[in-house]
């Protein structure tokens, strides 16, 4: 653990929780979910009002989730929850089989209950990936909170490691490929991050079953309009 302490240290990284304590709180988790603007990419917007992603960060979703399987046998759940329609991210989850993508969540707790409820889940049990002030309402409940990191904003730092809202800095920004960095430090407290390498260079049977697994999953989208979850097609 120390090894992978002083390297995030090293590239700008804060833990805000002790790294061994992060490590339990990862061990109890089911399910991560992701914001997307300013995670994924640097917030800004394209014609049509979507916002990009890289391919480096897609693979880093895909690595911490057959990590997860690896350790425990069975796939995480994976969303993302977004504050604004994006055509793009709707692609993105169809094509990585998320479970659920939520557009025009406004009140995002909203969007996590419905979550919560539906797979009878408890938000302890959920690691959040966020960067705004937009994302604070899951990141008070979540058993493990990430928070991309945005050197423009120094004092909405301070707040939330102040009021517990945030485990762990990132030293990337978004755009910047934070969710590779972040995703990577959770293989590695998993313990197994060689090993899903391996697997992946070489694409091994059990690579290939995780992989059969996933491409089960049909995504399912909804978007919020006061405070009431639709469902919709894409």
């Amino acid at each position: 653990m120390e090894e992978i302490e002083n390297k995030y240290a090293y590239i700008g990284g804060k833990f805000v929780t002790p790294v061994r304590e992060l490590r339990n709180k990862l061990s109890r988790i089911k399910a991560f979910i992701f914001d997307w603007d300013g995670v994924f990419n640097n917030g800004q917007k394209i014609d049509g009002g979507s916002s990009n992603f890289s391919e480096v960060d897609s693979m880093g979703t895909n690595l911490l989730r057959y990590s997860h399987y690896m350790r425990h046998d069975k796939l995480p759940l994976i969303a993302i929850i977004s504050g604004e329609k994006n055509d793009t991210a709707f692609y993105f989850c169809k094509r990585e089989a998320f479970h659920y993508s939520f557009s025009k969540a406004a009140d995002k707790i909203t969007a996590l209950n419905f979550i919560c409820e539906k797979e009878n889940i408890k938000p302890e049990e959920i690691a959040y990936f966020f960067d705004d002030v937009l994302d604070l309402s899951i990141a008070e409940v979540c058993g493990l909170r990430i928070m991309v990191n945005q050197k423009s904003n120094p004092l909405f730092a301070d707040y939330c490691v102040k009021n517990n809202l945030v485990d762990y800095l990132s030293s990337s920004s978004g755009g910047d490929f934070a969710v590779r960095e972040t995703t990577e430090l959770l293989i590695g407290l998993n313990d197994n991050y060689d090993a899903v390498i391996t697997e992946r260079k070489n694409y091994s049977p059990a690579y290939a079953k995780y992989i059969a697994e996933k491409r089960k999953i049909t995504t399912q989208y909804f978007s919020l309009e006061d405070k009431t979850v639709k469902a919709f097609n894409f």
